[in-house]
């Protein structure tokens, strides 16, 4: 067994083809069909099951993934932190992040930070907090900036940047906009759009609307916070959105925020690392910015 075994057989776990391995590594299809064949001659085991088409792990497959990643990934690290050594900070920076932080809060802190970072190149990823997070246990990124309820993790550092409340969003012209109080049960008639299912947003809706006692009508259930903030607008229904997510239109008028009626759990833009890790330079050089930025404000 050796790393470009190791390595062919991560790739081929994540792909479909032995045609799609061979093109992502820049290799002949015999070749990739060589490391796997001697890989599991080495262990003694079958990785993959035997069909024509496409590559389906094994039970021994599935237990080796996460072994080959973790192994694939200290090899880059590795390597980044001695070309570091020579090339004075040089590298590719891999940040996953949710959707309100890479829309609503990152951007200017990435700003800041490649003005003073100039040979860091950052690969942003979006995608929903949880898709994020399993990204970076599996060593698919560096770094993650993501809204969370703060939990500890065993494996994972977590540390809060700042606020991401939820807030209830309505309407301008909206009956309950300018009530001078907002109870539940001003809320059992109203009809609900909500974030689709696996966000925080989601999430956190629906443990509050437990917590309190809501049984609510759903009008609809949406993939992107754009698309709630103009239904909302034109009073399809009532949404519970990031407040940082909708400051614009409140500020000229097409929304209202008003705070959720009874218990809310709170949520906030986390910082998120792998605990263990020896981590590169300019992994460490964001993670201390991000800190020092959000710790200032």
């Amino acid at each position: 067994m050796n790393l470009q075994q190791l390595r062919v057989f991560a790739h081929a776990a994540r792909l479909s083809t032995l045609t799609e391995v061979a093109a992502e590594l820049s290799l002949k299809q015999p070749t990739v069909s060589f490391h796997l064949k001697k890989l599991e001659e080495a262990l003694g085991v079958e990785l993959f099951y035997k069909h024509p088409r496409q590559l389906r792990l094994t039970d021994a497959g599935q237990t080796l993934l996460p072994y080959a990643k973790r192994i694939c990934a200290l090899l880059d690290e590795s390597s980044q932190l001695m070309m570091e050594i020579r090339d004075q900070g040089r590298g590719q920076l891999k940040i996953g992040a949710s959707y309100i932080p890479a829309t609503y809060f990152l951007p200017p802190y990435l700003a800041a930070f490649q003005a003073d970072h100039d040979k860091v190149i950052p690969q942003l990823t979006v995608k929903q907090a949880g898709t994020v997070i399993k990204l970076l246990r599996e060593f698919e990124i560096d770094v993650a900036v993501v809204s969370l309820i703060v939990r500890p993790q065993e494996d994972l550092e977590i540390i809060p940047l700042a606020d991401d409340d939820l807030k209830l969003v309505l309407p301008f012209n909206h009956h309950l906009a300018h009530q001078e109080t907002i109870t539940v049960d001003d809320l059992r008639t109203e009809s609900f759009l909500l974030h689709e299912h696996g966000s925080t947003s989601r999430e956190l809706s629906e443990l509050w609307a437990r917590d309190n006692g809501l049984e609510w009508k759903i009008g609809m259930e949406l993939g992107a916070i754009e698309t709630i903030k103009e239904s909302v607008k034109y009073g399809i229904g009532i949404g519970i959105l990031p407040w940082r997510s909708v400051k614009r239109e409140v500020e000229g008028k097409e929304l209202v925020l008003r705070e959720l009626p009874g218990k809310v759990q709170q949520r906030h833009i986390c910082l998120a690392f792998r605990k263990a890790d020896i981590l590169a330079y300019h992994v460490r050089s964001f993670i201390q910015f991000m800190k020092h930025s959000c710790q200032k404000e």
